[in-house]
C-alpha cells in the first residue's frame, strides 16, 4: 500500500528545478546566466551570479551576460587566494559573508562541482544567516541542489559552444596548447577509494607533456607522458601517445603490451628519433597492489605517514620510439608496490623538478615532497595540493617555465570487502 502521508504536490523548490530544466533543454551556454537569475529568485535569494575558474585556477571569473535588463554589470573577477569565495573553492565548503555592517543580508557562495571537479562557485546573496539555517537549513539545502543542478548545467553546455571555455581563458591559447587540453580528461577524479589530481602549466603553450587516467571496476589506470621537444610536433607526438595508450587499455591489454603497443605507434608514426617518455601505471584498488612500467621517465615517489618513504624504482625500458636503438633490447620491467591506506603517489615531469629560479636554484624533489606533505597534513584535498604545488612552481621560476611541467597525485583509501561484492 501507499504511505498514506504522502504528499503528491510539488514544492516551490522542485518546481523552480523543473523550470530550469525544461528552459535549459534548448538553450544554448551562454544563455545559462539569464535561467540562473530567472529560476534562482524562486528560493528567495537575489543577485545568482556563477563563477567559472580560470584555467590555472588563480581567478574565479563571472559567468554573466551585460546585454539584458537585470543583469549585474561590471562583476569582478575574484581571485582564489586573496578572498572568502576564494577560500570556499579551496575548500569546497559553503561560506557567507555579511555584505554591509547594517544590514541582514549575506552572500552565500557554494562550490559547483562536477563530481569532484571544481568548476567554480555560485554567488546569492540571502535575506541573512538565520534565514539560511532556519528550519534545520531549508534554504542552505536548496541552495545546495540549485547549485548542483547548476554545476551539470555547465559542464554539460561547455560541448556545444565556446562561451565558457573562452570564458576560463586568461591568455592566448597556443595551437600546441589546444590540442593538449582538448586530450585531457577532467583533472579530478575521486570515489570512496581513490583521489586522482592533476596539473599542467604553462597552461597556454604547454606541449609535449600530458596525462590521462581511466577507472574501471577495481583497476585505476594511470599513464603520464613527456614529449621531446617543444610546440606542435611535441603535441602531436603526445596526442599519438595518448591514442596508443587508450586503445590498449580499452582493449584489455596487460600493462607491458600496452607499453610495447605505445611504442610500435610511436616508432611507426614518427621518425628522426623522436621519443617520448612516460610512466604507464595500474593500481587495484581492491588489493593495494601497484604497477608500474617506467620508459625513461623520472620515478614516481611514495608518500606515506607525512613522509617521503621512497622512489618507486623499476629497472627503466628506454623511451617509447627508442627501444629499436637500444641494443641488446631491453624488455620492460613491472615494478610492483603494496600501497597502505592513506598513500600518496606522486608522478611528475622533469620540468616540475628541474624548474629553475632566476639565480639558477631548482625547484627539487625535497621542495616538491615539503610542498605536498604540507598542504596534505593541513587537510587541503588532492586537488587543492596540487594546485598549490603548481603555483608554488610558478612562483619559483617567476612564471617563466623553461619545460613542461605535469604533476599527478593519486591517493589510496582501501575499500572494505562487503563494499566490493555484487
Amino acid at each position: 500500500m501507499w504511505p498514506e502521508d504522502v504528499s503528491w504536490e510539488m514544492t516551490l523548490e522542485e518546481r523552480a528545478i523543473q523550470e530550469l530544466l525544461r528552459d535549459a533543454h534548448l538553450a544554448a551556454d551562454h544563455e545559462l546566466p539569464r535561467l540562473f537569475v530567472e529560476h534562482a529568485t524562486a528560493l528567495a535569494v537575489r543577485d545568482p551570479v556563477a563563477y567559472v575558474v580560470d584555467l590555472q585556477q588563480h581567478l574565479l571569473i563571472p559567468f554573466v551576460q551585460h546585454d539584458e535588463v537585470g543583469f549585474r554589470e561590471n562583476v569582478e573577477a575574484l581571485g582564489i587566494d586573496s578572498t572568502l569565495a576564494g577560500r570556499a573553492f579551496q575548500h569546497v565548503e559553503v561560506l557567507t559573508q555579511p555584505l554591509v555592517h547594517s544590514s541582514p543580508e549575506i552572500r552565500v557562495w557554494l562550490p559547483l562541482l562536477d563530481g569532484t571537479e571544481r568548476l567554480g562557485l555560485l554567488g546569492v546573496t540571502a535575506p541573512s544567516l538565520e534565514a539560511l539555517e532556519a528550519n534545520d537549513g531549508v534554504l542552505r539545502a536548496r541552495l545546495a541542489r540549485f547549485a548542483a543542478i547548476a554545476a551539470e548545467l555547465i559542464m554539460t553546455k561547455t560541448m556545444y559552444g565556446d562561451t565558457l571555455v573562452r570564458l576560463r581563458r586568461t591568455g592566448e591559447m597556443g595551437l600546441a596548447a589546444e590540442m593538449q587540453w582538448s586530450l585531457l580528461p577532467p583533472l579530478t577524479f575521486a570515489s570512496p577509494y581513490l583521489t586522482v589530481a592533476a596539473g599542467l602549466e604553462p597552461a597556454y603553450s604547454v606541449a609535449g607533456d600530458t596525462v590521462d587516467y581511466a577507472v574501471n571496476g577495481t583497476t585505476a589506470h594511470l599513464a603520464i607522458f613527456d614529449g621531446v621537444g617543444h610546440g606542435l610536433h611535441s603535441a602531436q607526438l603526445a596526442a599519438l601517445t595518448v591514442a596508443a595508450y587508450r586503445n590498449a587499455r580499452r582493449a584489455g591489454r596487460s600493462l607491458s603490451a600496452t607499453a610495447e603497443f605505445i611504442e610500435e605507434a610511436v616508432a611507426a608514426g614518427w621518425h628522426d628519433d623522436v621519443f617520448i617518455t612516460g610512466q604507464v601505471v595500474e593500481l587495484d584498488v581492491s588489493t593495494g597492489r601497484l604497477e608500474w612500467i617506467n620508459a625513461g621517465h623520472p620515478d614516481p615517489l611514495l608518500i606515506r605517514g607525512g613522509r617521503l618513504i621512497r622512489e618507486l624504482h623499476a629497472p627503466p625500458r628506454p623511451p617509447f620510439g627508442m627501444a629499436d636503438l637500444v641494443q641488446p633490447p631491453t624488455d620492460a620491467v613491472v615494478g610492483t608496490e603494496m600501497l597502505e591506506p592513506g598513500d600518496l603517489i606522486v608522478l611528475y615531469s622533469d620540468g616540475v623538478t628541474e624548474g629553475r629560479s632566476p639565480d639558477g636554484q631548482e625547484f627539487g624533489v625535497d621542495r616538491l615532497v615539503d610542498l605536498l606533505v604540507r598542504n596534505i597534513a593541513a587537510g587541503l584535498p588532492p586537488p587543492e595540493t596540487t594546485r598549490r604545488a603548481i603555483r608554488s612552481l610558478l612562483q619559483h621560476q617567476q612564471s617563466q617555465l623553461a619545460d613542461d611541467a605535469t604533476l599527478a597525485l593519486v591517493q589510496y583509501r582501501p575499500p572494505r570487502q562487503s563494499d566490493l561484492l555484487p
